[in-house]
């Protein structure tokens, strides 16, 4: 199977590390020209300086923005021109004592994890549809599904996106325009691993703190382990290709078995 994306612009929102700098890298290695996106040039211009190193010749474009903020959407658009992909992939997480959390915290996870997805898509859909093709991709979570006592803020933000991707799907209807979600099980990155160790004891060694992680709060997955960044990103960069026409409107899960469920 060989997916070419050459021709075709890509967004990708918070992909200075993580799942975020593993799909950029995924969407170059493709042949896509990439706009690699974050608040900071510093951030920014190491991110590029990294994929630079794993896709030689990649293409790649700084796009320093706050998607949360209007005006600065708006300006991460301009910088790229047409895009033909949206990967609305940027997210906050953290646990919390449910009955802690404010209505400002609650605000910011909706701000961040919802409203900036919402943002841009209704930027860059009506371009997507007037030129008949376009891929727009909501990286959400098994918590969307399952959602954690420990983080229901972060649960019910996700359950949210899954809601917005089935509606922009509709809205897209019949123009060739894909919208779908992605479901991201437990996955290895620097963030999830100063979560694993909020929740087990920080004297573990990596290894087993992810052992123990998993076995505490994590026993449906399947293959019992965290899911690495370019599994999220193989997936990713399929949905974004001519290869998944007939997919939109989806919740498409790697989640490593996790969610206990035939579908979605």
């Amino acid at each position: 199977m060989r997916i070419d994306l050459s021709g075709r612009t890509a967004l990708v929102t918070g992909s200075t590390q993580g799942i975020g700098l593993a799909i950029a890298a995924g969407l170059a290695q493709a042949g896509a020209r990439v706009g690699i996106n974050g608040r900071s040039e510093g951030r920014v211009g190491g991110a590029i300086t990294a994929l630079r190193d794993r896709v030689p010749g990649a293409d790649l474009v700084p796009v320093v923005a706050d998607v949360t903020v209007e005006i600065e959407a708006e300006h991460a658009v301009s910088e790229l021109g047409a895009v033909d992909v949206l990967v609305n992939n940027l997210g906050v997480f953290g646990a919390a004592d449910p009955l802690e959390i404010s209505d400002d915290e609650w605000r910011r996870y909706f701000d961040v994890n919802v409203l900036a997805a919402v943002r841009l898509t209704r930027l860059l859909l009506p371009g997507m549809t007037d030129r008949g093709w376009g891929r727009v991709l909501n990286i959400a979570s098994d918590s969307a599904i399952v959602t954690p006592a420990e983080m229901i803020h972060y649960g019910v933000s996700k359950t949210a996106l899954l809601g917005v991707s089935r509606g922009f799907a509709k809205a897209a209807a019949g123009t060739g325009v894909t919208v779908n979600s992605v479901i991201a099980g437990p996955t290895h990155t620097g963030g999830v691993e100063d979560f694993v160790y909020q929740l087990v004891s920080r004297d573990l060694p990596w290894e087993e703190a992810q052992r123990e992680f998993m076995r505490l709060h994590r026993p449906q997955s399947l293959i019992q382990r965290l899911i690495e960044p370019e599994e999220i990103a193989n997936m990713v960069v399929y949905l974004s290709s001519p290869l998944a026409s007939a997919t939109t409107g989806g919740a498409v899960r790697v989640d490593g078995g996790y969610v206990d469920s035939i579908l979605p």
